[in-house]
């Protein structure tokens, strides 16, 4: 069973960057695809990117540009760097891991999930 731990989440103004970790246990990692989500208070959890075992990025719109995601297999851990970050980025961030070659968009599609961290932006 593969446990995923994130961390560095915080509270950051508005232009502002911070860098998410999610460091993974278990041997699998390196072959599984990993995305990362994101749930803001009373609202859906929303697609955030994800990346394949090879490491081939997708993200949603609303992140294109801004974040990147990539993954480090040596280190069991793949990252979310946000830059140029906005007050409607607030949200509890959550990455995920999926028993596949490559990610998805679809949250119910993942198999493993942190337990999430929170990041806040203000204006």
């Amino acid at each position: 069973q593969v446990q995923l731990v994130e961390s560095g989440g915080g509270l950051v103004q508005a232009g502002g960057s911070l860098r998410l970790s999610c460091a993974a246990s278990g041997r699998t990692f390196g072959n599984n695809a990993m995305g990362w989500f994101r749930q803001a208070p009373g609202k859906e959890r929303e697609f955030v990117g994800t990346v394949s075992r090879s490491g081939i990025t997708y993200y949603a719109e609303s992140v294109k540009g801004r974040f990147t995601i990539s993954r480090d297999n040596a280190k069991n851990t793949v990252y979310l760097q946000m830059n140029s970050l906005k007050p409607e980025d607030t949200a509890v961030y959550y990455c995920a891991g999926r028993h596949n070659l490559y990610g998805s968009s679809r949250y119910t599609e993942y198999d493993y999930w942190g337990q999430g961290t929170q990041v806040t932006v203000s204006s």
